[in-house]
């Protein structure tokens, strides 16, 4: 998962729309029409691999990056009309969306869906429904409790390891400059799994958003707030660049932010040594995090089926998941990858790695995104007083009835 608002690269861009109009693939067997949604400090990384895969395997590759926040659904405009990409770079979260659209290709009974052992469990969820595999894991990530090492010695104080650990330290770090909430509802999550809650019982078909924990791990981050021991922006759409410049400039003192967010901290004069960017858990519990990341997935009616599994199969492999760790820092999912020399030397991806091996499965359910978009309102209700937190969950329980889980129980 990474912020929506997503810069789109420079180099090579068509825009979304014009991509879905014209279709993407080209309908010739031997060429792979890859859609790229990763952001413009990874994006020709990705690239140079993608075109090496194709020299390789014997096939041709083409490569077109498509703005992360608009690809969806214009991923899904082009393959309701049979056009689109061959390959398709898809956050975790749309995986079962898709498939059960019947917009991507059921990969289980070939080796792409076979032969996963290697793979983070976590990982391996994002890519099923309804028991069938559809998708392959390419990254994956989890959220950390940013850190400016220098600012922390300075003060005499160690990363918290509990948000009541953060109230303590915070005068000595400028009270609420001590860490930066951004203002948005994938990163409300950690506070939420910290405490018990969830979004959904999906196994018992029931909604969980307003539960005692849930509510209680809200109002937590609002407490850090209410106690000076944190700040926020209210300007929700712009909350996340707010928090990087707040980090960068030496504001504020932590963040919470992915491993997708390194490469811009250390282009930064402040940490322009990467050796005072400090990496540790998020405070709370031993699994705060959501899982996150991206999957490989196939259109259904592709021209190019067997060469988009060949090129699948070697965007995922081990080495190219080790090279991708190894210069951006990126997560891989494959567990093998981690024992590469280069990738056991980066340290972002070192701190991470027992981050990303505990993650917080999400509901893996077409509805997946649909849940989060409310919960950003309503986390941006509780963070800036509008309403209690307890008032915005029942509220948002009610949203999820009577629009997105119709056939959901509420608690």
């Amino acid at each position: 998962m990474r912020p929506k608002a997503t810069v789109t690269a420079a180099l090579g861009v068509v825009s979304a729309l014009t991509l879905a109009a014209c279709g993407g693939s080209t309908g010739d067997a031997n060429q792979v029409v890859y859609w790229d949604t990763s952001g413009s400090a990874e994006s020709a990384v990705f690239s140079e691999i993608a075109q090496e895969c194709g020299r390789t395997g014997g096939y041709q590759v083409r490569v077109e990056s498509v703005s992360f926040d608009q690809a969806l659904n214009n991923y899904k405009t082009a393959a309701q009309g049979g056009q689109g990409p061959d390959v398709l770079r898809a956050d975790v979260g749309w995986v079962s969306q898709l498939a059960q659209a019947g917009l991507i290709q059921d990969l289980s009974d070939t080796p792409l869906g076979t032969d996963t052992a290697d793979f983070l469990p976590n990982a391996v969820q994002s890519t099923k429904f309804e028991g069938r595999t559809y998708a392959v894991p390419q990254v994956t990530d989890a959220l950390a409790l940013f850190y400016n090492k220098r600012e922390l010695e300075t003060a005499g104080v160690a990363p918290p390891q509990t948000w009541d650990e953060l109230k303590a330290i915070a005068p000595k770090l400028g009270g609420e400059n001590a860490l930066f909430l951004n203002n948005d509802e994938y990163y409300a999550l950690p506070f939420i799994y910290t405490h018990g809650g969830d979004l959904v019982n999906t196994s018992a078909r029931l909604i969980t958003v307003n539960s005692p924990e849930t509510v209680r791990g809200v109002q937590v981050a609002k407490d850090l707030l209410d106690a000076g021991a944190a700040r926020t922006s209210l300007d929700q759409p712009n909350s996340y660049t707010s928090m990087k410049t707040a980090f960068t400039t030496g504001e504020t003192a932590m963040v919470i932010d992915g491993p997708w967010a390194v490469s811009e901290y250390t282009a930064s004069p402040e940490f322009a040594d990467p050796a005072n960017l400090g990496i540790a858990p998020v405070p709370g519990s031993a699994t705060p995090s959501p899982v996150g990341g991206h999957d490989y997935v196939i259109r259904q009616g592709s021209d190019a089926t067997e060469a988009s599994t060949k090129f699948v199969a070697c965007m995922s492999s081990s080495a190219n998941q080790a090279e991708v760790a190894a210069e951006l820092g990126l997560l891989p999912s494959r567990k093998s990858a981690y024992d590469d020399p280069a990738v056991a030397a980066n340290p972002i991806v070192t701190a991470f790695r027992p981050l990303a091996a505990t993650t917080h499965a999400r509901a893996w359910i077409p509805q997946n995104s649909e849940l989060l978009e409310p919960l950003q309102t309503a986390y941006g209700d509780v963070l800036s007083g509008r309403k209690p937190a307890q008032v915005a969950l029942d509220e948002l329980a009610q949203t999820y009835q009577s629009t997105i889980l119709t056939d959901y129980a509420k608690r």
